[in-house]
C-alpha cells in the first residue's frame, strides 16, 4: 500500500518519507528506532509494541506566508531551504484544517494588500504584511488562529479580520502577535478548548499540544500503563497544559506535583483545576533546565513523568541520578521527541541504578523521520556499598 500522493512532496519539507510505500516506510522507522536503542547503554531492552498514527490527523500547523510581487505564496518550507513550498491542501492535516485552507490564503491576501502610513522625521512612510507565519490549530469546538507578524495591526486589518471571522463557521478565536511575545486576541467566538481525562481544558493562543488528538492519547495511555498501580505523590514536570496531570489525578490516592516555565500557560492550567475543583494537583512554575527539582525535593515522589523539550531533561535527570538509591523515585516514565536527548538521559538515569522495563516507539510524525517514545525506568537493586 503506497502513500497518498502529494502533489508539491518534491520539493516540500514537511514529509519527505511520503514518497515511501507504507510497509517500507513503517519497516524504515522501526530500523531507526532499533538503531537508537543500540547506543542506550542497557542490554535485552523490552519493546513495547509500535504505534502509527495515520495520515490525516495533524490538528496543528504552522504555515510561513509570503507576498511577492503581487502573489501570496502560503505553505510549508522546502526542502533544506528557507523558500515557501506553496500549497493548497495537505495531506498531514485533518479535514477541517484542510477546508480552511483557501479562506485562509484570501484573508492573508486582504492582509497584505492593506498599505500603512505613518510620519517619521517629517517623513510618511508606506508598510505593508509582506511575511509571517500562521498558526491553526483545530481544538474540539473550532479552529483557534495565531497571526505572528512584525507588524502593527491597524483598523483596517482589523476590520478585514472582524469581517472573515464572522464569515467563517469553524473559526473560533482569532489572534495576532509578534513571534514570541504574547498575542493580543482580536475576536473570540468563544474559547478553544480540548479534553484530557475527561476535563475540558481551555487553550491558550499558541501553546504546545500534540501533533494529533490520537497522538496524545496513545502518549496519555502509555503514561498510564507505566505509572500502573503506583500510587501517592507523582511528578508531572515540563507539564505543559497539563497533558498527564489531569489523567494522574484521576486516582484520588495521587498527589500530582506539575511543574512547567510558562507563566501564563500556568495561569490557564490552574484556572482550569480550580474551575474543576481537582484537590490533587499542585502547580510550580520552575525553569527546570536551571532550577532542577533537586534531591531533597524529590525524595518523597513515588513516580516521575517528565516529558521535556528536544533539549531533554539532563540538568533534571542529573538531580534524580545524584539522590541516594533509597531515595530515588521508584519509577521514572520518560516521554521524548528527541532521540539522541534520550539517549543522554537515559545513560544518565541507567549508571544512576534505573532499568528500562519497557520501551514504545510512538509514529505522530507521519512520513518524517521523526518519532517519539515513551520508557519505563524502575530502579534496580541497591549497589550503594
Amino acid at each position: 500500500m503506497c502513500a497518498m500522493i502529494c502533489e508539491i512532496n518534491h520539493i516540500c519539507g514537511g514529509c519527505p518519507l511520503r514518497c515511501l510505500p507504507e510497509a517500507q516506510y513503517r519497516q524504515q522507522k522501526l530500523e531507526q528506532f532499533d538503531k537508537l536503542l543500540g547506543a542506550v547503554k542497557q542490554q535485552n531492552i523490552t519493546r513495547g509494541q509500535p504505534i502509527f498514527i495515520t495520515d490525516g490527523q495533524r490538528r496543528r500547523a504552522e504555515l510561513t506566508f509570503l507576498r511577492r510581487k503581487g502573489q501570496l505564496f502560503l505553505g510549508f518550507n522546502a526542502a533544506q531551504s528557507h523558500d515557501i513550498a506553496d500549497l493548497q491542501k495537505c495531506l498531514a492535516l485533518t479535514p477541517t484544517l484542510n477546508t480552511m485552507l483557501p479562506d485562509v490564503r484570501r484573508l492573508l491576501a486582504d492582509l497584505c494588500a492593506v498599505q500603512s502610513h505613518k510620519k517619521v522625521k517629517n517623513k510618511v512612510l508606506t508598510e505593508q504584511i509582506l511575511q509571517g507565519e500562521i498558526w491553526l490549530t483545530e481544538a474540539e469546538n473550532g479552529v483557534d488562529i495565531l497571526l505572528e507578524i512584525d507588524n502593527e495591526l491597524n483598523y483596517e486589518h482589523r476590520v478585514i479580520i472582524s469581517e472573515w471571522m464572522q464569515n467563517n463557521t469553524a473559526a473560533i478565536r482569532f489572534s495576532a502577535g509578534k513571534k514570541n511575545s504574547r498575542p493580543e486576541t482580536i475576536l473570540q467566538k468563544t474559547p478553544p478548548f480540548i479534553t484530557i481525562g475527561g476535563y475540558q481544558i481551555f487553550i491558550p493562543a499558541g501553546t504546545f499540544l500534540q501533533p494529533s488528538a490520537a497522538g496524545e492519547k496513545t502518549l496519555v495511555d502509555l503514561v498510564l500503563k507505566y505509572i500502573g498501580s503506583t500510587t501517592g505523590n507523582i511528578a508531572d514536570l515540563f507539564c505543559g497544559v497539563g497533558t498527564f496531570s489531569y489523567p494522574l489525578s484521576k486516582n484520588i490516592k495521587n498527589k500530582i506535583t506539575s511543574a512547567d516555565s510558562s507563566a501564563e500557560l500556568l495561569t490557564g492550567f490552574q484556572k482550569t483545576v480550580n474551575a474543576h475543583s481537582i484537590p490533587n494537583i499542585k502547580i510550580v512554575q520552575k525553569n527546570l533546565f536551571k532550577y532542577p527539582f533537586d534531591t531533597t525535593e524529590l525524595k518523597n515522589f513515588a513516580a516521575v513523568v517528565f516529558d521535556p523539550p528536544r533539549a531533554g531533561a539532563e540538568a533534571q535527570v542529573a538531580q534524580i541520578a545524584a539522590m541516594p538509591h533509597h531515595d530515588k523515585p521508584a519509577k521514572i516514565v520518560a516521554v521524548s521527541c528527541h532521540p539522541q536527548t534520550f539517549i543522554n538521559d537515559a545513560n544518565a538515569l541507567i549508571a544512576s541504578g534505573y532499568v528500562i522495563k519497557e520501551i514504545t516507539m510512538v509514529d505522530q510524525f507521519v512520513y518524517t523521520r521523526h518519532f517519539e517514545l515513551v520508557a519505563l525506568f524502575e530502579k534496580g537493586e541497591n549497589n550503594e556499598s
